[in-house]
C-alpha cells in the first residue's frame, strides 16, 4: 500500500520504519533534513512537501506536535490533495475538539479518517509495539485496523471520532496521579526509615501496587530497568506529560468533569517543567516531591 507519512520525529521516524519494514511503500515528509535522511535510510521514500507526500497516496499518517499543526495541515495538504478515498489516520496527541472538526470535514470531503493516538514511547514506536487508542466510524477502523496493526502490538476502537483522543487524555491524566502517588509513597517511606527495596517488596504485591510502581519504578535500582536507571533521560518526557495534562483540563472543563487530583497532578508538572526538567522522564518529578 502506498502510505503517505508526515510527522518524522522521536515518535513518527520509528512508526515510518515500521510501515516501510511490513512491505508499504511509504512516502515520507518532515521539516527536518535529519529525520528525512533516516527515514531514506529506513527505506521510506521522501518528499520536499507533505502535499507531495500525499499524492498518489492510498492512506495518509500523521505524527504531529499540537492540534493547530494537524489542522493547518489536513486543510491545506492533506484533504484534496491525497486521491478520492484515501483513509486518514491522526496518530498526533491533540484536543479532542480539533480531532472532531478534523474528522468532520475529511468526512464531507469523501474521506474515513480516524484519530489513533498512542501509548508506549520512544522504544515501542520503534519496536513496532505501540498501543493504538482509535476513534472514528467502524468503516475507517476496519481500513485503518491493518495499518496501524504494523506499527503496535495493541489496536482498540474507542467509538466514534475524537474518542481515541478522550481515551488517550484520560489515561495519561491517570498516570500522572499515580506517578505522583508513587513518588510520595518513596519519599515518605524513606523518611520514615523504610528501605526502597524493602517497601517495593511490600507494597508490589499489596493494595498499593500500580504500574507506576511495577513498570516504571520512580527509585533507581528498584524493579525492572526504566528511566530512573539512567538519570531520568529517556521515556516519556515531562514536557510531554505537562502538554497532556493540559488537554485533560481542557477537556474537563468542556465537559464539566470534576478532576482534583487530575488539576493538583497538572499543577505539579506545571511547577516541575517551569523549573527547567521539561526535558527529564516524567518519573524525575520525585526530585521535587
Amino acid at each position: 500500500m502506498k502510505i503517505a507519512f508526515i510527522g518524522l520525529g522521536n515518535m513518527g521516524g520509528g512508526m515510518a520504519a515500521n510501515l516501510a519494514k511490513a512491505g508499504h511503500e511509504v512516502r515520507a515528509f518532515d521539516l527536518s533534513q535529519d529525520a528525512l535522511a533516516a527515514a531514506k535510510q529506513a527505506g521510506c521514500e521522501t518528499f520536499g512537501s507533505a502535499r507531495a507526500a500525499c499524492e498518489e497516496a492510498e492512506a495518509v499518517v500523521s505524527m504531529l506536535p499540537n492540534g493547530a499543526i494537524v489542522r493547518d495541515v489536513y486543510r491545506t495538504d492533506v484533504i484534496g490533495q491525497a486521491p478520492a478515498g484515501a483513509v486518514f489516520l491522526d496518530c498526533s496527541t491533540i484536543d479532542v475538539a480539533t480531532a472532531r472538526e478534523v474528522s468532520e470535514r475529511a468526512t464531507e470531503a469523501g474521506y474515513d479518517m480516524v484519530d489513533a493516538p498512542v501509548s508506549g514511547g520512544i522504544a515501542a514506536a520503534n519496536g513496532g509495539t505501540l498501543t493504538f487508542m482509535v476513534g472514528g466510524t467502524g468503516t475507517a477502523f476496519k481500513r485503518a485496523e491493518p495499518i496501524l496493526q504494523a506499527m503496535g502490538k495493541a489496536v482498540i476502537h474507542a467509538g466514534d471520532a475524537g474518542n481515541g483522543q478522550a481515551a488517550k487524555i484520560c489515561n495519561n491524566m491517570l498516570l500522572a496521579i499515580h506517578m505522583i502517588g508513587t513518588c510520595e509513597a518513596f519519599s515518605m517511606a524513606e523518611k520514615l526509615g523504610l528501605d526502597a527495596q524493602t517497601f517495593y517488596d511490600i507494597s508490589s504485591v499489596s493494595s498499593g501496587q500500580n504500574w507506576s510502581m511495577t513498570s516504571y519504578c520512580p527509585v533507581p535500582g528498584v524493579g525492572p530497568t526504566s528511566p530512573s536507571d539512567s538519570e531520568y533521560q529517556g521515556g516519556f518526557a515531562s514536557a510531554l506529560m505537562l502538554k497532556d495534562l493540559r488537554l485533560a483540563m481542557e477537556a474537563a472543563d468542556n465537559a464539566d468533569a470534576a478532576v482534583p487530583m487530575g488539576a493538583r497532578a497538572a499543577s505539579l508538572y506545571e511547577d516541575f517543567n517551569g523549573a527547567g526538567n521539561g526535558g527529564l522522564d516524567f518519573s524525575a518529578i520525585i526530585k521535587m516531591l
